[in-house]
């Protein structure tokens, strides 16, 4: 069978180049007669996967100095806990609620401290990103969080909030390495890396030093300290070393692509095919208000559910394969993440013309 256009939400498409290079060095890593899988992570070949990965990742996003890149486990969803526990120092902290992830990153740091919803675009289906350039910020708050794009829903922020000097606090699972990043902006960034980045399993989290603490919360596990991590270079314990391995491949993807600059050049390009298309159909719809769209995850629906259900199935069986949207948006979302290739992006669209054409 030939390959599918992955249109996943995550795990998503990775790039073929990729795939192809893992699958040559698969028994046999650079003559060290073994595979990444099986190699110790104490070893002197393995130490330079990951510090070469690091490296290529600072390069790509120019991470400064100050900052500590972190190659841990458990996923973006662990680091709702993990946050709080490392930051919370007042016991405060301020979430603007723009979809699912968020929203669960703000019922998870309720159980460490005072968690505000200052900001929240639940009134309509997280459609829109609120506006953020005066908010109730809470003068004790030991932080601001976002998500900064919104894989279910479709939005991004395209400016980010004023959080009037309190520290910036992102979810970048995403959205990360489509386009450049200010990493000053931020005293954390983390994300998962299964949607624009490699295999499910890792989670990068990119911090400022003063942020790394001893003095965190006395019941944090050992395991979610970013000290523990920071002091071990990323291994402490065993890593995800395979995972971080394909990662730091893909890092060099990027980089022969030419770099985040490049990259949002691609994704807007990719973006604006989709969204034209949306914007003309008269069968088909874009969910999100066009100034908040999402350059990665782009819902639609045609707003019968069962022309809806057809269309996904017509779809899947001509190769465009994970369109059905989330449970709760309905419709179809299409995730053009960094590895979708242009052309998956013009044959889907070419395909929704078809289909409007044989069922209007």
């Amino acid at each position: 069978m030939s390959r599918v256009f992955n249109f996943s939400a995550g795990p998503s498409v990775l790039p073929e180049v990729v795939l192809k290079q893992a699958a040559e060095e698969m028994m046999d890593y650079k003559g060290s007669g073994m595979s990444v899988m099986e190699m110790s992570h104490r070893s002197k070949v393995y130490d330079s996967i990951i510090k070469e990965a690091e490296q290529d990742l600072r390069d790509l996003m120019e991470i400064p100095d100050n900052y500590k890149v972190l190659f841990l486990q458990g996923g973006a969803s662990q680091q709702f806990a993990a946050v709080p526990m490392n930051l919370m120092k007042n016991g405060v902290a301020d979430y603007i609620i723009t979809g699912q992830w968020a929203k669960k990153a703000y019922e998870e740091a309720q159980k460490y401290g005072k968690a505000n919803a200052v900001a929240s675009s639940a009134d309509k289906t997280f459609s829109y990103i609120p506006d953020c350039s005066n908010l109730p910020i809470s003068e004790d708050a030991d932080y601001v969080y976002i998500c900064h794009n919104n894989t279910i829903y479709g939005t991004t922020y395209k400016k980010l909030p004023d959080t009037k000097g309190k520290i910036l606090v992102a979810d970048m699972s995403s959205d990360i390495l489509s386009q450049p990043v200010n990493v000053s902006d931020y005293g954390l960034i983390f994300f998962g890396v299964q949607k624009n980045v490699g295999p499910a399993g890792v989670v990068v989290v990119i911090i400022r030093e003063d942020l790394i603490r001893d003095d965190v919360m006395p019941f944090t596990p050992t395991m979610l300290k970013y000290k523990t991590q920071a002091d071990n270079d990323s291994l402490y314990n065993t890593p995800p070393c395979y995972g971080i391995y394909i990662c730091g491949l893909v890092f060099k993807w990027v980089k022969e692509m030419g770099g985040l600059s490049a990259m949002k050049v691609h994704n807007e390009k990719k973006a604006a095919i989709l969204y034209d298309f949306l914007d003309s159909s008269k069968m088909f719809s874009g969910t999100v208000v066009k100034e908040d769209r999402s350059l990665m995850n782009v819902p639609f629906v045609t707003g019968n559910e069962e022309l809806d259900a057809k269309f996904v199935k017509e779809a899947t069986a001509a190769g465009f394969v994970n369109l059905k949207g989330h449970r709760t948006v309905g419709g179809m979302r299409a995730s053009i993440y960094n590895a979708m290739p242009i052309e998956g992006v013009e044959k889907l669209v070419q395909f929704m013309k078809d289909f409007e054409a044989a069922n209007s």
